[in-house]
């Protein structure tokens, strides 16, 4: 039987979980599928709670792309990242375990850049706005830690890359070391990679990534400058 500690994941098996369980080594992970662990059912987390004992969960399920579905479907919008998100923090505080909240850096404003974890949010898309919500429940819970994440698929997915938006991101397969040596700490973490624009970051392993512009029209729902400090992140990385 495993020494290992357990962390019982939500959504573990969406593109950030199918990595984790390839990736993961210095805990236990626990991936149900939706059926065994509805967090929109508060009776279905609590279960799944008793029954595997975990010392951590591990919240990653939610709704992501395409940002747009955050606009035109915003009941699901509401219930799966708003929620579903307090449906868990409701069952962790009761059984008294830590919970891990995965939200994004897109709940910094869309201009500045830099932002550290204690500077003021504004999201500029209801995908943005979700995940915020998500945090308010999040923060009432003591034994919480919430990441900020920049992360994306390797390699890089799509055929054209932003030069004019600049970001914090990092493969998914990178991220899981991170991930393992900041589980144990809490409140805000930023976490991502070196700050560079999306076609930088693309094109690095993707030479044939084409370069664009976000358009006017575009910068209304996508942040040009969502750079986040990673002092924080450096400093506790650095502990280990």
């Amino acid at each position: 039987m495993s020494n290992r500690l357990k962390v019982l994941v939500s959504g573990g098996h969406g593109r950030f979980g199918k990595i984790l369980q390839k990736k993961g080594v210095k805990y236990q992970y626990i991936f149900p599928d939706k059926k065994k662990l509805n967090i929109l059912d508060e009776k279905s987390i609590n279960n799944c709670i008793e029954k595997f004992k975990p010392k951590y969960f591990l919240h990653l399920a939610g709704l992501s792309r395409p940002m747009e579905v955050h606009s035109k479907h915003i009941n699901k919008s509401i219930s799966l990242n708003i929620i579903g998100t307090a449906n868990v923090v409701k069952i962790c505080s009761l059984h008294k375990i830590k919970l891990i909240y995965f939200s994004t850096n897109y709940v910094y404003p869309k201009k500045g850049g830099l932002y550290e974890e204690t500077d003021p949010v504004l999201p500029i898309n209801n995908y943005a706005w979700s995940k915020l919500g998500g945090e308010s429940s999040v923060q009432m819970y003591e034994n919480s830690l919430i990441i900020r994440a920049c992360m994306t698929e390797y390699p890089f997915i799509h055929k054209k890359a932003f030069s004019n938006m600049y970001t914090n991101f990092m493969y998914h397969k990178d991220f899981v070391n991170i991930l393992e040596k900041i589980l144990n700490y809490k409140g805000v973490i930023n976490a991502g990679g070196p700050g560079k624009s999306v076609y930088e970051f693309a094109v690095k392993d993707n030479p044939k990534v084409k370069k664009i512009k976000i358009s006017k029209v575009k910068t209304n729902n996508l942040p040009l400058n969502s750079l986040m400090s990673l002092k924080k992140l450096n400093k506790l990385i650095k502990k280990k």
